[in-house]
């Protein structure tokens, strides 16, 4: 079951707070739950820690995930994203600003959804984050996981 929240994983609170000007930028209405370590998205994901009152059959409509996170890293969280089979199927973007060939074959590699590098300058990066919930949230259609 899947609602409409976005999970934005990034550890940056500047990086955070221009995804969410972005969004707004581009109407994208969605709730963004953040997590800024890869725990805190497991545990939001899989309903632990400080999310254990969370039904977590409920998943987000799509993660955006850095990749370079304390604690646990973006790859690892996808990692477990993908052997979970509740979530094994959740769309996964990669959000980073990793231009790595080991990163993008990784993310790929572990089932990324899509491998996006985070623009530099501040107006390609509202658009490209107005692209990314027009595909995400408005055209695609993900599987329905029971």
């Amino acid at each position: 079951m899947s609602d409409k929240t976005i999970l934005l994983v990034e550890d940056n609170p500047d990086d955070r707070t221009l995804t969410m000007h972005a969004f707004a930028s581009n109407r994208i209405a969605n709730p963004v739950v953040t997590a800024r370590d890869g725990v805190e998205a497991l545990d939001y994901l899989f309903g632990t820690g400080p999310h254990a009152g969370r039904d977590p059959q409920v998943l987000p409509a799509l993660v955006l995930l850095d990749l370079k996170l304390p604690r646990i890293d973006g790859l690892e969280v996808l990692r477990r994203i993908r052997a979970h089979p509740r979530t094994r199927l959740l769309p996964v973007v990669i959000l980073t600003s990793s231009n790595e060939d080991r990163d993008r074959i990784e993310g790929y590699s572990l089932g990324a959804n899509s491998y996006v590098r985070k623009p530099v300058d501040f107006d390609e990066f509202v658009r490209a984050a107005g692209q990314l919930g027009l595909y995400w949230l408005v055209l695609n259609t993900p599987p329905q996981v029971d």
